[in-house]
């Protein structure tokens, strides 16, 4: 999630607000305030009256203004015309007649051109742009600080993490001969959220532990304060769900929890700060509220608490369709894809796949109207495919998902779940063996697993212990699921303790020790119940009918054999309704942007066989 962008909270140009009147000792000549009055009312008309705007601005030329003022004014048509119009090559002329020997214009018109360069995928030209501007603006502390972060910014879209880091050092160091503490924490916690991605542990430790100390010693005003800490708990709770560590990260995600509860009964403070290198907030208020209504889905999907990842996800997707309505910033529809890829695994899982492809199909238009998400989120959307084709037995369509997903990712933890994911795909198809074996020597969990995941980590102990089960080594297969369940009760990994649970209540059935079977399906079943797991439930109570049978317990049998007729009935309408919708043709789009218009399928065609 993009956090570099650190948005001005001071003086508002034309970027963020009103259009502004050129600086000036001198009174300005009644023309020209009519004429930016005019411009502005057609501005913020409802519809927004460009062309007149425009004209307005325009007609400025016309009195021959000063110097300072024809800056600005063509700062303020580069800016109108590229956010409101497709005039692009005027836009362009405009914001680059802008850049003039005068402060209050120049660096405004650097950060407006080179975004402008970004958004025409003229990257080369807008680095140049900001860095002159970086190296000319020391003498002013806030849009040294806002360049800073542009550039920072530019680099982490292009990957290039590391220039990012050093520019976010440099800021930090700026920040603190300015004195501005706040600031210089924004940029060391920027540079520890680019350092987590990187992976880079040793030194992101000491970072955060710097940033802890001064956060809590700094006595300023209490909505920054707050927001600071925030950003710290945000970026040690995700690195804890990044390793898979969903019991350990509890109590920093209570105190996240808490602090968002402490900003929203702050008011915002209409105050200042005197200190110009000190003019900025990370999020908004709301926004931040929306980002722990997201850490806490994320929690909850992980940890198999899928009802409350339900409601809240319910909540934040409420507050972001508010939030869309008056404000189209690309980090709403960020938050809105990541919480739309958490809902539809839980929907998987919960037995509501018609639903979990209708979302599919929505983040599909999300990212069409945004390249850059496309590009970020192409091969989570593929993956999210690939889990919907196995939950309605399309193994060679998940296999192709799961194959277009790994070309897209160079992110570790996904390629690992994409892995596991195919390897179960191969083990169910029962004929893949070379493809299979290949597989688990990558994401061996005894020897150099790839990622420092827990939880992936117990899943690649389940993958090797189901492939036990499957090839009838059933001790092997018992050492395998012992370690993911000694692994998933440490960290309260709820969907992957019932899964091994019932998977060992198999193997016992198997081997004819109905006891030991029974003593892992219950608890397997009240589990899955929980959850709550539509394919353990109906696996379960399968495997109950039959240990019932066979233990000669006829009314637990017949209990069991109609929790199974149940569960295989609720799938089986669930599965037909999600063949018949015409978004189940996602599943042959494997390149390129997803298809625009779908058309419905002739009935279901695939089979309920691995389900029932």
């Amino acid at each position: 999630m993009s956090t570099l962008s650190a948005t001005s909270a001071g003086r508002e140009f034309l970027v963020f607000g009103r259009l502004e009147m050129a600086a000036s000792t001198e009174a300005p000549e009644p023309w020209y305030l009519a004429l930016l009055g005019f411009a502005e009312h057609f501005r913020t008309s409802s519809p927004p009256k460009i062309r007149l705007c425009v004209h307005c601005l325009q007609a400025v030329f016309q009195f021959k203004p000063p110097p300072r003022v024809e800056a600005r004014t063509h700062l303020q048509l580069g800016s109108v015309l590229y956010r409101h119009t497709k005039n692009s090559e005027l836009a362009q002329t405009h914001l680059e007649k802008a850049i003039s020997q005068f402060d209050d214009v120049k660096f405004e018109a650097a950060s407006i051109l080179s975004e402008f360069y970004c958004q025409q995928n003229l990257v080369d030209s807008a680095k140049p742009v900001l860095r002159k501007a970086i190296q000319i603006s020391q003498q002013t502390p806030y849009w040294h600080c806002r360049l800073l972060f542009q550039l920072a910014q530019l680099h982490a879209l292009e990957k290039d993490l590391v220039s990012a880091c050093d520019l976010l050092g440099v800021g930090a160091e700026y920040a603190r001969v300015m004195g501005s503490e706040y600031t210089r924490v924004l940029f060391l916690l920027s540079k520890g959220m680019l350092l987590l991605m990187e992976r880079k542990l040793s030194e992101v430790h000491p970072l955060l532990t710097l940033c802890g100390t001064i956060v809590e010693n700094w006595q300023g005003n209490p909505i920054q304060k707050e927001s600071l800490r925030v950003f710290f708990l945000v970026l040690h709770v995700t690195h804890y769900l990044d390793a898979g560590q969903v019991k350990s990260v509890k109590p920093c995600l209570k105190q996240l929890q808490q602090c968002i509860q402490t900003i929203s009964t702050l008011h915002d403070d209409e105050i200042l700060p005197t200190n110009p290198a000190a003019l900025f907030h990370w999020l908004p208020k709301e926004h931040m509220c929306v980002l722990v209504y997201l850490v806490t889905v994320m929690h909850s999907m992980q940890a198999g608490y899928l009802e409350k990842a339900q409601k809240y996800t319910d909540k934040a997707l409420m507050q972001l369709e508010k939030l869309k309505m008056l404000d189209n910033s690309p980090i709403l529809s960020m938050f809105q894809v990541i919480l739309l890829e958490h809902i539809i695994m839980c929907r998987l899982v919960t037995g509501h796949k018609a639903t979990a492809l209708q979302e599919i199909s929505q983040v599909c238009q999300l990212c069409q109207q945004s390249p850059r998400l496309f590009t970020n989120h192409a091969a989570q959307l593929h993956t999210l495919l690939g889990l919907y084709c196995i939950s309605v037995n399309c193994m060679d369509n998940a296999e192709a998902q799961f194959t277009a997903a790994l070309q897209m990712t160079t992110h570790q933890e996904l390629w690992t779940f994409i892995v596991t994911n195919l390897a179960s795909v191969y083990i169910r198809e029962g004929n893949r063996h070379q493809e299979l074996y290949s597989l688990l020597e990558r994401i061996n969990p005894d020897h150099n697993f790839p990622v420092s995941s827990h939880c992936l980590r117990a899943a690649a102990f389940y993958i090797r212990g189901l492939l036990s089960f499957f090839q009838g080594r059933y001790n092997e297969a018992k050492r395998f699921l012992r370690e993911t369940l000694k692994m998933s009760n440490a960290e309260d990994l709820n969907r992957l303790t019932a899964c091994s649970l019932v998977l060992l209540g198999h193997i016992f059935f198997v081997l004819g020790n109905h006891r030991e079977s029974n003593n892992m399906v219950v608890p397997a079943m009240q589990l899955a119940s929980k959850i709550p797991d539509m394919s353990v439930q109906l696996w379960s109570s399968a495997l109950l009918k039959d240990l019932n049978k066979a233990c000669g317990n006829t009314m637990d049998a017949h209990e069991a054999a109609q929790m199974h007729q149940n569960f295989s009935q609720q799938l089986l309408q669930d599965h037909i309704a999600a063949c018949s919708l015409p978004e189940h043709n996602l599943i042959s789009w494997t390149d390129g942007l997803p298809p625009v218009q779908l058309q419905p399928q002739n009935g279901p065609t695939t089979s309920l066989a691995s389900l029932l």
